[in-house]
């Protein structure tokens, strides 16, 4: 073989390995993985701006820190904002503008499916946690929202609970 056939080779092989690696990086990817990391990004609202706007976070990605109240049946299998009894359990956070009692904010309403619910039993009032998910509704001028993360930020002990 001559050096120019030789260069020729090695020249059309580096050219192939060089656009091969340009493809890969340019391959886009599938529209359900970009709509899943687009919906990951979670904006920090305080829960009481919320229930003032309820349409303001209408179809918004949010997080909101609070303490936890109770686990409940509000809200589910009511039509206009259909989330089934069987699937999902709401649970309420406290109102963090009363300090002296206990009191739920029960114009936000959050849902959360029961298998992941179930991991958190133990819950107690006043547990503070924290949840992100979607605002899929405003009906009845209130906050209905989707967890679809939940952490749990700090628990009482079961000695705090029972005095």
């Amino acid at each position: 073989m001559n050096n120019n056939f030789k260069t020729l080779i090695i020249t059309v092989i580096t050219a192939v390995a060089i656009s091969g690696q340009a493809y890969t990086q340019d391959i886009k990817q599938p529209a359900a993985v970009q709509q899943q990391a687009a919906s990951s990004v979670y904006t920090p609202v305080n829960a009481l701006d919320m229930v003032a706007a309820p349409s303001k976070f209408l179809n918004k990605n949010v997080t909101v820190k609070g303490k936890f109240d109770k686990f409940s049946t509000l809200g589910l299998d009511y039509a206009p904002a259909m989330r089934s009894s069987e699937e999902y359990i709401t649970f309420l956070i406290q109102r963090d503008d009363v300090k002296d009692h206990n009191i739920p904010l029960s114009e936000m309403k959050v849902f959360l499916k029961r298998a992941e619910a179930e991991k958190h039993i133990d819950l107690n009032a006043g547990d503070e946690i924290e949840f992100s998910g979607k605002v899929f509704s405003n009906a009845l001028g209130d906050v209905w929202m989707d967890a679809e993360k939940f952490t749990v930020l700090t628990q009482k002990k079961k000695e705090e609970v029972k005095k």
